[in-house]
């Protein structure tokens, strides 16, 4: 089951300034995704700004762009759901491989969220909506905050 083996993370937002930067693709697990994402952040403490982009092809170059302008983190949310071309795997290889280099290039983390999915009930179960089994969007924020807390005990 998902979730067995959680770890204990330290997701103190204060002072953090946080960019969720979500594509607008599925709108209701998106939706959900980004519920999840800010609910985190606000219990957290951090500062907030969501900027919506086209897609997930999309998250890569706004989410450096946001790091380039000073936010600390990035939470970045997406919905690809597989179809019947290779579509799905060239938007999930740009998107993955584009967010690892921003997090590489800036030096600031980004919490992965974008699901990829064989259907629209796997997302469903995963957006952190009423009845779904998962909180992709809570587990991305918690993720780009313990990695912040992580690299400035690094670099002190």
């Amino acid at each position: 089951m998902s979730g067995d083996g959680r770890p204990e993370l330290d997701t103190d937002g204060a002072g953090l300034r946080i960019a969720v930067v979500a594509g607008t693709w599925h709108e209701e697990i998106t939706e959900g995704l980004i519920a999840g994402a800010l609910r985190v952040l606000a219990a957290a403490g951090a500062t907030v700004e969501v900027v919506r982009v086209p897609g997930s092809f999309e998250l890569p170059v706004v989410a450096k762009a946001v790091l380039e302008a000073g936010a600390d983190g990035v939470v970045a949310l997406g919905v690809i759901i597989r179809g019947g071309t290779p579509h799905f795997d060239f938007v999930a290889n740009a998107a993955t491989d584009g967010l690892t280099r921003v997090a590489l290039d800036t030096g600031k983390p980004v919490g992965f969220g974008v699901l990829t999915l064989d259907d629209v009930h796997q997302g469903l179960d995963r957006a952190g909506l009423p009845g779904s089994k998962e909180d992709k969007g809570a587990e991305a924020a918690e993720a780009v905050l313990a990695t912040a807390r992580i690299l400035a005990r690094v670099r002190s």
